[in-house]
């Protein structure tokens, strides 16, 4: 089971072409490459651009590309299987 802080709680996240990035409450940006999202890589900008946060902000939920990502798996560096 993860516990988190308050400051690492997910607080926005945005993606360019080549990457996700999520900003903490406590301010710190974490970024990840997008290819190591399958689903997120293949996705439309419409599809990106409907996201919302989860679990009191222990991750991120993409309904249109059925996808979600944790932010304790985002800091260990753990790629979604292909």
């Amino acid at each position: 089971m993860n516990t988190f802080t308050i400051s690492e709680r997910i607080q926005h996240a945005s993606i360019s072409a080549t990457h996700l990035t999520v900003e903490l409450a406590d301010g710190r940006q974490i970024s990840t490459p997008l290819a190591w999202y399958p689903r997120l890589a293949r996705a439309s900008r419409e599809q990106l651009d409907q996201w919302e946060i989860i679990g009191d902000g222990e991750g991120l939920h993409w309904p249109l590309c059925d996808e979600d990502l944790s932010l304790a798996g985002m800091l260990r560096g753990m790629r979604a299987p292909a």
